[in-house]
């Protein structure tokens, strides 16, 4: 029998059978006694087969991911921790302002996007916020992301026709949606699905954070065909299970450029005759971007 993960608690799981019922399943003594190197076996969105035995279902089998994302566990003993599975599209949720959305965030959940081929758009969230430190930081965003391929609107989720236009992108699609805390995750999540009924948290006055209100993920089923995935409000993506000569093959601007360099294994720090490095001396890469870059290099070593 198969069935789709909407919901872990704990040892049980939410799962959706293809009849449309959602009931509780559990996991068999052998999956969670495998050799993983994550903390969770089996995720929100992994498609997995099911027993009936003694009028309980068990998950005997968890069916091979075509993506999924990740984030740096807090266990020792592990390295990841898988946050979701069989994603269709993603979209990051970002604010200009109240609370600022920093740059470095950005570009390394883009980054472990690209490593795990889910393709992502950006939601700017708070087109109506008009301050001087907001509308630097959209216009920065604004020129930068649609140049390396990526969509970015600007919208603000208090906006009914904005909003239309955003359940027409998820239609039929299952989606990820991801932000640092406070960004409007929940805001989005009651508008496209009004019956979830998300707890939504007040911005931090004092230090103008948003406040965790979500703490696992999760899946929710719209009327328009939609399955949308709400994940934890975290404070980074961690790079994980990469080298730090891999990082530049998940940055587009950098992609194309990458056999131009003389050395092969050029890391694009301070090789002779670096095409990235020629490329930002340009202007042709964005420096911002490339502080990103750097930072995840760091990060890695």
């Amino acid at each position: 029998m198969h069935a789709i993960v909407i919901k872990s608690t704990g040892s049980w799981y939410k799962v959706l059978l293809d009849d449309g019922q959602v009931v509780d399943a559990r996991l068999r003594g052998k999956i969670r006694t495998l050799e993983l190197k994550t903390t969770n076996p089996v995720v929100v969105g992994d498609d997995v087969l099911l027993d009936f035995v003694e009028k309980e279902y068990n998950i005997r089998e968890v069916q091979d991911r075509k993506n999924c994302i990740v984030r740096k566990s807090n266990k020792l003993s592990k390295q990841f921790q898988i946050i979701a599975a069989n994603i269709d599209h993603a979209f990051l949720i970002i604010s200009p302002a109240k609370p600022h959305t920093p740059q470095g965030f950005i570009d390394r959940f883009l980054a472990t996007a690209e490593a795990y081929s889910i393709p992502v758009s950006l939601l700017l969230n708070k087109s109506d916020l008009d301050t001087r430190k907001a509308n630097n930081h959209r216009e920065l965003l604004m020129s930068i992301y649609p140049k390396i391929g990526y969509k970015i609107d600007n919208v603000s989720f208090l906006n009914e026709e904005d909003i239309e236009t955003i359940k027409d992108q998820v239609a039929d699609k299952c989606i990820l949606l991801a932000g640092n805390s406070g960004v409007g995750k929940s805001t989005l999540i009651n508008a496209l699905l009004p019956e979830s009924n998300q707890k939504v948290g007040a911005v931090s006055t004092s230090y103008e954070k948003g406040k965790h209100t979500t703490t696992f993920a999760q899946m929710f089923l719209g009327e328009n065909g939609c399955r949308v995935i709400d994940t934890p409000g975290i404070k980074d993506f961690g790079m994980v299970n990469m080298e730090p000569n891999q990082v530049s093959h998940y940055f587009p601007e950098m992609r194309d450029l990458l056999h131009f360099c003389k050395f092969s294994n050029c890391l694009h720090t301070e090789e002779p005759e670096c095409n990235i490095l020629q490329a930002l001396e340009s202007g042709e890469i964005s420096a911002s971007r490339y502080v990103s870059y750097l930072g995840i290099l760091e990060e890695l070593s």
